[in-house]
């Protein structure tokens, strides 16, 4: 029927395996993905049967409406065609489908603070803070953004019960989670609040239609104003335990294409190492980063295969940076999704969203101009990111 290993023995869909798979799938250097597991069944004999009802004696987890919704949507195809709920199936067809996360009954509300930059009946845009996870995956169960989401949704409804939340609430756990970000890095990202949203604002984020702008701060001074990065990644063959995701240039079979546009929005010179008494005579540079592709630890790897890490970033190079006067150390990759802009799944309206940045990073930066020649701000052709930090 289908060699997928989503696949129960008897044919149906099991759900813990879909959980798992989106929570490990592949992600680019924020951590994202597209959120969803794909699964693909062969019809070994001529059933006859709609495939919408076909599909809900496979996939358990998901209703009726909610498979036509989909089938609607585009997440589901036919011999690699747009399908309709009506068509019958016959026999060596081949369904592909495109999975949400399951409702997890594992997930719990908990009370952790949410920056909600906007939200209506149909998706909830955040500025996630730096540290949190954004959903429950393997050891990290709990204190997840999806934790946080269940506890707003809940709240939300008991507020005004016969709300949409209410609904998303009960039947959603584990809300539609369109893509993620990193742990360590901070800033904008959508949530989907209906299964109409998800889809297509999935959509919009597999066909690359998302505006998606990163700024960061890397060691050294880099030299060009703006330059495309084309150089492929994959796994990297010294990958150890919390390292998993590690990644490198790879110009073998095993290289993906990755592209990075990079634009240079100011530079912190330091002064030459023996005339200044200063904790150390780094200079660095604030990029604004701009992803045609979308690889694990895109600009991280990029960024430190030019010689330029992202400070913070030990996994990749990046040294952490001393504040001073008993402030501590700047240790996580210094990352920021600065910027988001899409179109509203429903309405079709341009949507842009400034995330503003942490206080680690504002603090981070007012360390790194002590001492340090700030030159003026640039702006290079594409650059888009204000600079308020």
């Amino acid at each position: 029927m289908t060699d997928d290993s989503l696949i129960l023995p008897g044919g149906k869909v099991d759900p813990d395996a879909v959980r798992f798979a989106i929570g490990g799938a592949e992600t680019d250097e924020h951590g994202e993905s597209e959120g969803l597991a794909r699964v693909t069944f062969r019809l070994t004999r001529d059933l006859a049967k709609r495939l919408d009802k076909y599909l809900t004696d496979r996939i358990p987890f998901m209703s009726r409406n909610q498979l036509q919704r989909l089938i609607d949507e585009g997440g589901v195809t036919v011999n690699g065609r747009s399908a309709k709920a009506s068509q019958n199936l016959r026999l060596n067809d081949v369904v592909e489908v495109a999975l949400p996360p399951p409702p997890s009954t594992e997930i719990q509300a908990e009370d952790i603070p949410l920056d909600v930059v906007f939200e209506d009946e149909h998706l909830i845009v955040v500025n996630k803070q730096p540290g949190l996870i954004v959903h429950p995956a393997r050891s990290h169960l709990k204190g997840t953004l999806l934790n946080a989401l269940v506890h707003h949704f809940q709240s939300a409804a008991s507020v005004a019960p016969m709300s949409r939340l209410s609904t998303v609430g009960k039947e959603h756990a584990r809300p539609g989670v369109v893509h993620r970000l990193d742990r360590f890095t901070s800033g904008v990202m959508v949530v989907a609040k209906d299964d109409t949203a998800h889809w297509r604002l999935g959509r919009q984020f597999e066909n690359r239609q998302v505006d998606k702008r990163y700024l960061a701060l890397v060691e050294g001074n880099v030299e060009a104003d703006a330059d495309v990065i084309d150089v492929p990644l994959g796994d990297s063959v010294s990958r150890v335990k919390g390292k998993r995701e590690k990644q490198q240039v790879r110009y073998d079979e095993s290289g993906r294409p990755a592209v990075t546009i990079y634009r240079v929005r100011q530079r912190f010179i330091a002064p030459p190492a023996s005339s200044t008494k200063q904790r150390e005579s780094r200079s660095y540079s604030l990029v604004e980063l701009e992803l045609k592709t979308g690889r694990t630890h895109q600009i991280r790897v990029h960024m430190a295969h030019l010689g330029h890490p992202l400070v913070g970033d030990d996994m990749y190079g990046g040294k952490h940076f001393d504040l001073g006067e008993g402030r501590g150390q700047f240790t996580r990759q210094a990352l920021h999704a600065a910027l988001l802009g899409f179109r509203h799944p429903i309405s079709n309206e341009a949507m842009r969203f400034i995330a503003p940045w942490p206080a680690d990073l504002v603090e981070l930066l007012a360390a790194v101009r002590e001492g340090r020649e700030a030159t003026d701000v640039l702006t290079p052709p594409g650059a888009t990111v204000a600079l308020t930090g």
